[in-house]
């Protein structure tokens, strides 16, 4: 079989989130399964919702376009603000869209109409992660201004925290979103379809002893396909951490001096890396570099180090241990080495069925 390519288990993607669908429910809670981190897979969507996820999350019109060519019919939430240039491709595919600009959502209006359609629209909240957002004291105003436009449907609101300042989704920041929905229904009379509390980061808060409020959903990836939370990057009781492998093919496997020679300048990728002298060892190289996966998100199995990384290398010192060259190194991956690998066109990817390594489909 050829390297470097993902493998990728379905089976523990659908324990995973079926697990979590299970323990948000006792909680109020719904989950929109985001397959963004693997471009849009038609096999991991249907799984997800075979799983019991309420609707699927994209971040990319063009993976929701992929999604609909492949016969999914479910609800599909674009999950990033819609760009004014594809708003006549989000009506057309999405049910959804997560928006802060009162500009697009007009112009999501004028292509609703054009199409005879009507199209939904969840209204971010800013509280405090300083991604997309409406400021608090801003929200009303703008959801009388969304009310007011034809073709639209004011689903609900929500917001997004821990991805771009790391701020903790904690009992004060959800009790506001809570408090925001409950103001929003009073001063406009309405009721809300929907309160998204947030991602994967949300899972210790929504899990754990804090009333849960308004939120009824969360918008999970990374804890269905690696098993852990983004905050600290723990794995979660009970599911699976490999689901997804980066499997790579040695192409040198050597005995060489821990250390270099020569003048020493920049690497390819910056500054050479300091290491102490450890004596030869065994380097070994595989075909996967940087135009594959990010070197920093691999996890290496034990017994192996990386080193470092190139546009097309990968360098691991094996110690005593002489891979031979032809044979195959696994890797457990993080979110930002899957979202490189399941994007890169040198990746194979592979879906493992259940139990069974050997003959893979």
């Amino acid at each position: 079989m050829s390297a470097p390519r993902l493998e990728i288990r379905l089976d523990r993607i659908h324990h995973n989130a079926r697990t979590l669908v299970e323990r948000l429910s006792l909680r109020g809670i719904g989950v929109t399964g985001v397959t963004k981190a693997t471009l849009g897979s038609p096999e991991i969507a249907r799984v997800l919702l075979d799983a019991g996820v309420s609707r699927i999350g994209e971040s990319r019109v063009e993976n929701i376009e992929r999604l609909r060519h492949a016969g999914l019919s479910c609800p599909i939430t674009l999950i990033r603000s819609p760009m004014l240039s594809q708003v006549d491709r989000v009506v057309a595919h999405a049910d959804v869209s997560l928006n802060t600009e009162l500009d697009v959502i007009g112009a999501l209006s004028a292509a609703a109409g054009r199409q005879g359609r009507r199209h939904g629209i969840v209204l971010m909240v800013e509280l405090g992660d300083l991604r997309e957002g409406i400021l608090p004291d801003e929200l009303e105003a703008v959801a009388r201004r969304t009310l007011g436009l034809p073709h639209i449907e004011l689903r609900g609101i929500g917001t997004n925290l821990a991805c771009q300042s790391g701020v903790s989704p904690d009992r004060r920041n959800m009790d506001e979103l809570s408090a925001l929905a409950a103001s929003l229904e009073s001063a406009l009379g309405l009721e809300l379809d929907v309160v998204s509390g947030g991602n994967s980061a949300n899972l210790d808060w929504a899990l754990g002893g804090d009333d849960v409020g308004r939120v009824d959903d969360l918008r999970l990836g990374e804890s269905i396909l690696l098993g852990c939370e983004p905050l600290r990057r723990r794995p979660i009781d009970g599911l699976h951490t490999d689901a997804v492998t980066v499997v790579g093919e040695v192409i040198e496997s050597r005995t060489k001096p821990t250390m270099p020679w020569g003048e020493i300048n920049q690497t390819a990728f910056g500054p050479a890396p300091d290491r102490p002298d450890h004596g030869p060892t065994c380097r070994v190289i595989l075909a996967l570099g940087r135009q594959d996966v990010d070197p920093s998100g691999l996890q290496a199995p034990e017994g192996l180090e990386i080193l470092g990384a190139s546009s097309d290398h990968l360098v691991l010192d094996a110690g005593s241990a002489h891979p031979a060259v032809g044979s195959e190194v696994r890797f457990q991956v993080d979110y930002s080495a899957l979202v490189r690998a399941m994007t890169s066109p040198f990746l194979r990817r592979v879906f493992v069925p259940a139990d069974d390594r050997g003959n893979l489909s």
